[in-house]
């Protein structure tokens, strides 16, 4: 009884209103990250990776390449990473830093066989094309020119060069190959053409011989590998990491911000960018490795997106459209900490923690359900009129794990909006989320709110212990229709030891039972996103088995709760060397990986091939061997 009074507070607690403070770039401290971060050439513009612009002007210059055969020609004017099908481009990604300073890759389309590296040199953009092979049939590569999103500028072809102007600067654009006249490319705006016989380099601000561009390339690659090196064994993981968020990196017009998103081809396919409710914090995590103002700015933005209702949308769109009806797991809060942990900024702080404390007075208003919480899906005001809402299948989005056979044969509840889950995941991540914030409460003297959110984490912490199974050493979900304990084990249930809800036996028993365990998620390949013993594991499909960025750093964050040093040590080197395993191979940095054979690429899998949170699998090793403070760690006052 006395529990279900505090519950009653706690809700009322939830319900009320909570001091917001707005974020504006009007923040001194954030309009100087954002001036900072919104300038200097890059693969700023989404739809193509072979286009560079030049922030704040948005001037671009693209690389478009035309297959000329007996009969026919084709063009590509855009190309992206992981396309689908017989006839399209194929990117091999490399290295690539967040400034832009230097990129590489490599590009397969018709008989185009070459490598595309970039560099700066000080305010200037220089571009290398080195074929790999002779072509049988002569390709040109042009040289495209462009003001993108409406910005003005004018451009006009002098002679062997072109000339832009806009926002005071003029940029001039040259290029070592021999020039041609096509009256045929498709573009609209001046270029220059030139077949690609050999290497061809282009430059801005004057003209520049192969050799010259080539020496420039050279300085800012070895920049890069002086800066990979400085992580020692983990020199290749450094690259892949960066390179795995860095190509995914954009401008983003509408706000007019420097984001990090989780892949090009969903930004294609969502109106032009997509910001994920757990995926972006993740990603400002691991740009804090080597940059506060990365960090900030990705957090900052993925704020700026919450509903009216207060909560982080499960993707928020760049048509306008969110998930109005659902949000995604609840790692603000924890990732926040980390990143403040990494650079300890009060404003930061001020800035970001009251739209974290409303997302998590959100979940004990929404989505409480018997004591315990559970994903779910209700009707909100959607100007879009998406017609999948206040379902099961919208309540597994929001979970973020779709599909997991966790929810197969569970109901949706539509009185409740919930489904009839009570989930050991979700709970706990909220538990985590209340001592998170909790600790940036007592930072900025907020002790109302410090004692609310211990409060709640106490209460839900004692709730859990309804669902611990002593015969089967795990914390269980439960239905709330039946009042039975799920069988469907997934890595969720190691996530009460992040929630410190667990004593040392409790621990052990989940370590040695379970993590342990070759008939559920040890292996070769680890972590399953359900046990191998599961009927739905053979599938690999999707979270039907396959092994996730999320959920194996979530699990590796919970062992390191625990202190289970030797557990939390091989869960981050067998991600690292899956990961890397894949990017030597292919270039890709795959959305998921198989559980039985280790390859993004396994045709079982439905996995993006360039997913940026994949890079989570390589991050670990980052935490694991000093370079980022122990998450176990609280903050230090």
């Amino acid at each position: 009884m006395y529990r279900r009074i505090i519950l009653l507070l706690l809700l009322f607690f939830a319900c009320s209103g909570s001091k917001t403070t707005e974020i504006t770039d009007e923040i001194t401290e954030y309009k100087e990250i954002k001036e900072r971060i919104t300038q200097g050439w890059n693969t700023w513009d989404s739809r193509s990776v072979l286009r560079q612009v030049l922030l704040p002007e948005c001037f671009a210059i693209n690389l478009a390449f035309k297959q000329q055969y007996w009969l026919d020609e084709e063009y590509l004017g855009r190309a992206l990473i992981g396309r689908s099908g017989d006839k399209v481009e194929r990117i091999i990604p490399g290295p690539h830093t967040y400034t832009g300073s230097y990129t590489m890759l490599d590009i397969k389309w018709e008989q185009l066989n070459a490598r595309v590296e970039t560099a700066h040199a000080l305010d200037d953009l220089v571009i290398l094309i080195t074929p790999f092979e002779d072509f049988a049939s002569p390709v040109k590569l042009v040289i495209e020119s462009m003001m993108l999103w409406n910005r003005p500028g004018t451009i006009e072809k002098k002679n062997n060069h072109m000339v832009a102007k806009t926002g005071g600067k003029t940029i001039e654009i040259y290029t070592t190959g021999e020039l041609i006249e096509d009256p045929y490319v498709n573009t609209s705006t001046p270029y220059l053409s030139t077949f690609i016989n050999g290497r061809v380099g282009i430059s801005t601000g004057k003209p520049r011989n192969v050799e010259e561009i080539d020496r420039i390339i050279q300085g800012r690659k070895l920049d890069l590998k002086i800066e990979a090196e400085k992580y020692e064994g983990l020199y290749d993981a450094y690259l892949a990491v960066q390179a795995g968020i860095a190509w995914n990196h954009i401008y983003e017009p509408k706000h007019k911000r420097v984001v990090s998103t989780v892949g090009r081809l969903w930004n294609e396919s969502y109106g032009g960018y997509c910001l994920f409710g757990w995926d972006n914090f993740f990603l400002a995590y691991m740009t804090s490795l080597t940059s506060r103002d990365l960090a900030f700015a990705n957090v900052i933005e993925h704020l700026r997106g919450k509903t009216s209702e207060g909560f982080i949308p499960n993707d928020n769109r760049g048509n306008g459209s969110k998930s109005f009806d659902r949000s995604q797991p609840p790692v603000g809060g924890i990732m926040v900490k980390e990143i403040y942990k990494r650079y300890p900024e009060k404003w930061f702080l001020e800035t970001v923690f009251d739209d974290l404390l409303g997302w998590n007075r959100w979940w004990m208003k929404k989505r409480l359900n018997a004591g315990l919480l559970s994903f779910g899906s209700h009707e909100a005001e959607n100007p879009f009129n998406e017609p999948a809402v206040r379902t099961k299948r919208t309540a597994g989005y929001e979970s973020g794990m779709d599909d997991s056979p966790m929810y197969v044969d569970v109901p949706f509840n539509k009185e409740k909006n919930t489904l009839e889950l009570q989930d050991v995941g979700l709970t706990s991540l909220v538990i985590a989320d209340c001592k998170a914030l909790a600790e940036m409460a007592d930072i900025l003297g907020r002790n109302d709110e410090k004692n609310e959110l211990l409060d709640r984490a106490s209460l839900l912490s004692d709730e859990l212990e309804n669902v611990w199974d002593e015969k089967t050493g795990f914390y269980l979900n439960k239905r709330t229709d039946t009042g039975e304990l799920s069988n469907r084990l997934s890595p969720t249930l190691f996530y009460p030891m992040l929630a410190e809800v667990t004593d040392s036996g409790r621990a052990e028993r989940i370590v040695k039972e379970h993590f342990y365990n070759p008939n559920e998620f040890w292996g070769e390949y680890i972590i399953p996103t359900i046990a191998r013993n599961d009927p739905l594991f053979e599938r690999q499909r999707y979270w039907k088995g396959a092994i996730w960025p999320p959920t194996n750093f979530l699990t590796y964050l919970s062992l390191r709760k625990s202190g289970n040093r030797e557990a939390h040590r091989i869960l981050a080197e067998k991600s690292l060397d899956m990961f890397i395993d894949e990017w030597e191979r292919k270039g890709f940095v795959s959305e998921n990986y198989s559980a039985i054979t280790g390859r993004g690429d396994d045709p079982r899998l439905s996995s993006d091939r360039f997913h940026s949170w994949g890079a989570l699998f390589g991050f670990m090793a980052f935490i694991e061997n000093g370079f980022m403070a122990p998450t176990e760690d609280s903050i230090k006052k």
